[in-house]
């Protein structure tokens, strides 16, 4: 089981792998090897994740006599299986649909790579991992062919998620090759499958925050409206209307969005109003268009955390302001199933890309990496959210072109960083295949375990599962349930990426001596609250029992685009 493999590895794999504790509950392992620079990472089945990276990398992992540009990675074993891509995934977006269907959009093309890598033109590349669940991999296919399914446009540097008809939004780019800004500028939107009879859709919002513009952050909101950043500036998107509504800017100019990547998350969403709220932390103050040439790996980057509640009441407040015990370019921001965020990876100084700076450190644009992370606790109050105690401090450094996500087994999955136009193993921040995985304080702790969990659900609907606690619980434990959606990690964007709070009832029962716990659920009300398609149900007990995730599908199941689902509900007019 992965809770008793997370705990032994500290004491058996001395020999292979390093180990670092710092106060009993967090620890950080360094296992296994991805084969592949994994440029992009996401959880496509219980025990597998995909990854992608740029084709010319050159990475040890070989497939059809080749260097491999993608992989599928073994959670158990911790050994990756090499994935044939067709077309260069370098720096492409992507997420889940409705129908459980992994969908990966846009990608680079740079030809002397290609041609020495065989790789075709991804940027306006669609690559369908549909689900398989083949524990190791083995026989799984992508389906990548250019020629037949394509975006409407190049995008390379793009961002999509998935939105409330199970579809997605993709949004942005570069159209071409850009060496820092976004230098071929495709401020549009579409959509996957196309909606509009294919047409894309241009954005004043984009135009207006470039060229600091790449990988926009964006969510969708409970309403089914888009809420993005990039830049510093802010909208909220009615994909129904087509229209755009401003809303304040990030505080003291403050920058996000690629090349000044800082990160962005929404909060979890709690029945019966689930109010959304975003945060935005790290990025830079540098102002935009600055030749990258006069800019140095030295600048400083920002500690600014920025939270806003997308009310009507909460965005004529604006933005609160509190910051990290560290500066942060290229961190990344993921939920835990307990309700608390975490903050990872990065430098203090700098920028993103390579060879860009006046002083790149080796060829990075950055420098000074965080080796520690840092826990935000959206709950406390302000100024009290943010807490480095107990977390474990790496030695590898995660600087450009890193990923993390969290796993079915509630563990962080650590990878990447190469600010390098290709593998190169002796410069500083070199390319980096070795795997860490970061197990908080639960995962050493008994587990609570789920049972006769239903494979798919519709909206607004009760279920049951069952669940056995851990000797230490009482007899009326509390219990929180999450939803998630454990997100596509990119630079430092961990698209579609949510939480959502379930009602939960706890009943047992006593049959021949034998006591059964059940948990009776309801499923969110509808498709805008949680977005149709795959989630995750992790079960928090007593604050710090918490289950390995179990997944199930929301909604129909069915290919987007799907129907409106469940109980409508009315909201307050933001756009």
């Amino acid at each position: 089981m992965p809770s008793i493999r997370h705990s032994l590895l500290l004491t058996l794999l001395a020999g292979v792998a390093t180990a670092t504790t710092s106060t009993p509950g967090w620890s950080l392992v360094q296992n296994g090897t991805t084969g592949i620079l994994a440029n992009q990472m996401i959880i496509v089945s219980p025990t597998l994740a995909l990854m992608f990276d740029l084709a010319g990398t050159g990475g040890p992992l070989q497939i059809n006599g080749k260097s491999a540009w993608g992989a599928l990675y073994d959670l158990e074993t911790n050994t990756p299986l090499a994935l044939d891509v067709v077309s260069d995934t370098f720096c492409a977006a992507g997420s889940i649909l409705s129908n459980g269907t992994m969908v990966s959009v846009g990608g680079d093309y740079i030809e002397e790579l290609s041609e020495a890598y065989s790789a075709e033109n991804g940027t306006n590349a669609v690559r369908i991992f549909e689900p398989c669940d083949v524990p190791n991999g083995e026989g799984c296919l992508l389906y990548d062919d250019p020629a037949v399914i394509h975006l409407t446009v190049p995008r390379w540097y793009p961002s999509a998620i998935r939105i409330y008809d199970g579809s997605l939004i993709v949004v942005g780019g570069s159209f071409n090759f850009s060496f820092f800004y976004n230098t071929f500028t495709e401020n549009s939107f579409e959509f996957w499958p196309p909606k509009d009879h294919g047409a894309v859709r241009d954005s004043p919002f984009l135009d207006r925050a470039g060229p600091a513009n790449m990988f926009t952050r964006m969510f969708s909101l409970p309403d089914g409206t888009i809420f993005m950043i990039s830049g510093n500036q802010t909208i909220i998107y009615d994909i129904e209307k087509k229209t755009e509504t401003r809303l304040p800017d990030l505080p003291n100019n403050v920058k996000i969005a690629n090349p000044f990547d800082g990160t962005a998350q929404l909060l979890p969403l709690s029945p019966p109003d689930y109010i959304p709220e975003v945060v935005a932390c790290g990025g830079t103050t540098t102002t935009e268009g600055i030749l990258p040439i006069e800019l140095s790996s030295q600048d400083p980057a920002s500690s600014q955390c920025s939270r806003i509640m997308l009310t009507p009441e909460g965005i004529k407040k604006g933005w609160i302001v509190e910051h990290m015990p560290e500066q942060r370019m290229l961190p990344e921001m993921l939920h835990l199933p307990t309700g608390e965020l975490l903050i990872i990876n990065g430098g203090q100084t700098g920028y993103s890309g390579f060879d860009g700076v006046y002083d790149p450190v080796g060829n990075s644009n950055a420098d000074h990496p965080n080796y520690t992370p840092t826990l935000y606790t959206p709950t406390a109050e302000v100024g009290k959210r943010m807490s480095k105690e107990g977390l474990p401090t790496s030695d590898i450094p995660r600087m450009y072109h890193s990923t993390v996500t969290l796993t079915p087994s509630g563990s962080f999955l650590i990878a990447g960083s190469n600010p390098n136009v290709r593998q190169n193993l002796t410069v500083t921040y070199a390319t980096e295949y070795r795997v860490e995985h970061l197990s908080p304080p639960y995962m050493a702790l008994e587990r609570p375990i789920l049972s006769n969990v239903p494979k798919k659900v519709a909206y607004n609907t009760e279920f049951t599962i069952d669940i056995s606690f851990p000797e230490e619980c009482g007899t009326n434990p509390s219990i929180k349930v999450a939803l998630m959606d454990l997100g596509y990690s990119s630079h430092s964007f961990h698209a579609s990426a949510r939480l959502v709070w379930l009602d939960a009832t706890l009943s047992s029962t006593v049959n021949h001596g034998q006591k059964t716990n059940t948990l009776k659920l309801t499923t969110p009300p509808n498709n805008r609250i949680y977005p149709p398609g795959i989630a995750w149900i992790y079960v928090t007990v007593d604050g710090k029992y918490v289950s390995a995730g179990s997944r199930i599908m929301i909604g129909t199941g069915g290919s987007p685009p799907v129907q409106d689902q469940g109980r409508q509900m009315s909201w307050p007019t933001l756009s």
